[in-house]
């Protein structure tokens, strides 16, 4: 399913920084911040992969697996990797500690016998006991040199190399063999708690030995593999990356003889499924519930579907189309069979677009990713953490979460970490350190802020209300009558000079105060179009019943303002609007309907919203990376290893020389030392309990400082082939690609198959 955020497979990249820290942050007791007692919770729900043993699962075959587009590069490690590269290069190069079905990295013995810590002091040494039998694809052994190659190509002390991370290699102080090539120890200049994510995926010594073969080499062809496939080609023109068996894999081998990954737009995967050119490919909800509807109409019902072209014709309106049609107007009769003939031909179409998707299933869990609402702190209101937080305990997370998952069938509390994922071992619900919903707790945090009901109606100044005002009018006239009639046309005249001037003055001072005021008006004022020619001296209100200036109020008083802003909570006259950047794409309608409903629940408490939608394509580049928004809606994905990947999240904003934000992966640019330290603590902190407890003190204080808002976790839709197994909705999980396959031969019915 389609998510604007965060590209995938950028989660463990390193980025320019750019982050602001408001201050002191004044957050509530965090009691719960200490370790628990609790045993994990429960994955929010489980994957859907139709398993089999594999003696269910015939061999030979090929499967066809859509994705966006061909990567870019086969280098994981570079700025441009993607999703796509993940997924190719998952089944091409070994991975030492694949995350399992719960989240947590668990160690793969198709390449490892074993790897430990082995000493903590003085320093940190890592030993790996590599398989005896694992090679690469030219026969040579995957052993010590390639994990030295890897380090150095990785550690950042090498400008040369193109690297977009080096999380964790940067702490590497060496790389020594051990009895033997099979044996490889890392010694650490400073502790590593996640140690395990390190050579994952290992590329051979061929590509990261040199500057040359990592920049260049590895982009569109990897010469050398260790997987259960190898790589045989890409063709870009074609759209296509094909990987097949890999001969010397030493494993289980696959099942599958080939495997094709497809380009085809999210756009254009039902035409793919329905036209069989692919087996397997993540789908939107409105191809979801196409392919539940044709299993539902089933294998027997010739007739049309009743849903889809020509569905909504009523009989009536089909009588008049064939009355019109074989009606006496030639002109109108030919019109009428033309629009007949096209209705009756999509009707077919879809009829047997329909039939074909009765082959597929939709499997579907939650991805390790969740969507939050970003709130930007750099500046205005939303850089002050009380309105942060009066937005954050306005929202109704599980109602935003139900209009997500519930039409998919997926139920799931929405989730309370910003960096774990519920089964996760790190993962505790932190969420109480911002507070529950409460818009009456709300209110008043925006009132604390200066931002309050009527605050954004302008006030007019020396404005007096009411008989006193008349009452001063008054006084000043008596006192100009005591004044005698001596020096009268004198002063008549000096007085007439003297107005003309102060009347150009106040005629330049109301006309500036009109274009401030943006609407507002004062009673009993005149106004463009209030008076007709033949009307000079009476008001426009006077003309109605009972209607004299100042009947309703006192001439000089600020009318009421319109409903709209009255509604508002503003201050010094300006209401509290904020800029909510939404994309406009075909595939972020739910990220839409969020953002809706958020508006509408903003709007309680007295927020308005201006509401922007942008190109998908420039969504995350252009506005979120960039800092242009004051909200919107964007996804991280889950990591095994939180206190390394979850910092440049998270980090505190640094100021540059130029006198800019340097930034990280931060773009709410929200962040404080503290956070800073307890991430730098737990990365360090060998001891996993002790790691685990900083984490959730961490994330109880991302909670407070309510930059970012975890609204719910991402759906995963896969339409997947019925006679695939070991394939469909994966979770956390990483694939086995050499237990995919088909539960008969694929020439007794594979869609993608019949077309080759």
């Amino acid at each position: 399913m389609a998510h604007l955020g965060v590209p995938r497979g950028t989660a463990r990249k390193r980025r320019s920084v750019a982050l602001l820290a408001t201050g002191v942050l004044t957050i509530p007791v965090l009691a719960g911040c200490t370790a628990d007692s609790e045993g994990p919770s429960p994955v929010a729900a489980p994957q859907d992969i139709a398993p089999a043993s594999r003696d269910r699962v015939a061999d030979g075959s090929t499967l066809t697996w859509a994705i966006d587009a061909v990567p870019a590069t086969l280098n994981a490690f570079q700025a441009d990797a993607d999703g796509a590269t993940a997924r190719i290069t998952g089944a091409l190069l070994p991975s030492l500690f694949p995350m399992d079905a719960k989240g947590e990295p668990k160690l793969n013995p198709d390449f490892l016998e074993s790897a430990k810590v082995i000493e903590q002091e003085p320093k940190q040494v890592v030993l790996y006991k590599l398989n005896q039998q694992a090679v690469w694809s030219d026969g040579r052994e995957i052993g010590a040199p390639d994990f030295v190659a890897q380090w150095r190509a990785l550690s950042g002390k090498d400008s040369a190399f193109w690297t977009a991370r080096n999380a964790g290699y940067e702490r590497i102080e060496k790389i020594e063999r051990g009895k033997d090539d099979l044996q490889v120890r890392v010694t650490f200049s400073k502790p590593y708690a996640d140690w395990r994510s390190l050579f994952s995926p290992l590329y051979p010594k061929e590509v990261t030995g040199s500057p040359g073969t990592f920049n260049d080499g590895a982009r569109t062809t990897l010469k050398n593999t260790a997987g259960p496939f190898r790589l045989r080609g890409v063709d870009k023109k074609k759209g296509t990356v094909v990987l097949d068996r890999n001969p010397r894999w030493w494993g289980d081998e696959a099942k599958l003889e080939s495997l094709v990954f497809r380009a085809v737009e999210p756009a254009d995967r039902a035409e793919a499924l329905t036209a069989g050119t692919v087996d397997v490919a993540d789908i939107e909800p409105a191809t979801a519930n196409r392919i539940a509807l044709a299993a539902r109409e089933g294998a027997g019902n010739a007739g049309a579907p009743a849903h889809g072209p020509g569905a909504g014709t009523t009989p009536a309106s089909a009588l008049r189309s064939w009355a019109l049609a074989h009606g006496s107007d030639e002109e109108a009769a030919e019109t009428a069979r033309a629009a007949r003939k096209k209705n009756q031909e999509a009707v077919a179409v879809y009829a047997a677009e329909q039939k074909a998707l009765r082959g597929f299933d939709v499997r579907k869990s939650l991805e390790p990713a969740y969507t939050q609402l970003a709130l930007n702190g750099e500046s205005g209101p939303l850089s002050d953490d009380r309105v942060r937080r009066a937005i954050a305990r306005t929202l109704d997370r599980q109602e935003l979460a139900d209009t997500v998952l519930k039409p998919l069938g997926l139920s799931a509390a929405p989730p309370g970490s910003h960096l774990a994922l519920a089964g996760q071992p790190a993962y505790k619900d932190g969420s109480g350190a911002l507070g529950e919903q409460d818009t009456k707790e709300a209110r008043a945090l925006l009132a604390d802020a200066g931002w309050t009901p009527g605050g954004a109606v302008r006030r007019t100044e020396d404005t007096k209300a009411g008989s006193e005002a008349e009452k001063k009018k008054e006084k000043e006239g008596e006192s100009g009558k005591k004044a005698g009639e001596a020096g009268k046309d004198e002063k008549a005249a000096k007085d007439g000079k003297k107005a003309g001037a102060d009347g150009e003055a106040d005629k330049a001072a109301k006309d500036d105060a009109a274009s401030r005021d943006e609407g507002t008006y004062i009673v009993g004022d005149d106004k463009p179009g209030d008076r007709k020619a033949g009307d000079a001296g009476i008001a426009a209100q006077d003309k109605s019943p009972g209607g004299a200036a100042g009947a309703y109020a006192p001439a000089g008083t600020a009318a009421p303002a319109p409903a709209s802003v009255r509604h508002r909570v503003g201050k010094a006259g300006k209401p509290l609007t904020l800029r909510f950047v939404l994309p406009s794409g075909p595939g972020s309608q739910s990220l839409r309907s969020v953002g809706e409903k958020i508006v509408e629940m903003l709007d309680t408490i007295g927020i308005g919203t201006q509401i922007t939608k942008v190109p998908d394509e420039s969504y995350f580049k252009d506005h979120i990376a960039s800092g242009d928004y004051d909200m919107a809606l964007y996804s991280w994905p889950a990591t095994a290893y939180p206190a390394t990947d979850g910092r440049p999240i998270f980090a505190k904003p640094e100021p540059a020389t130029d006198g800019s934000l340097l930034v990280e992966q931060n773009y709410t640019r929200v962040g404080s030392d503290h956070i800073d330290q307890l991430f730098d603590r737990a990365v360090s902190e060998l001891d996993a309990n002790a790691a685990r407890d900083l984490l959730k003190q961490a994330d109880a204080r991302i909670w407070a400082a309510a930059g970012s808002i975890p609204l719910y976790q991402r759906p995963q839709l896969v339409a997947v082939d019925r006679k695939l197994v070991n394939i469909g909705a994966f979770g956390f999980a990483a694939p086995r690609y050499e237990d995919i396959g088909f539960t008969a031969r694929q020439a007794a019915g594979s869609p993608a198959n019949r077309k080759k």
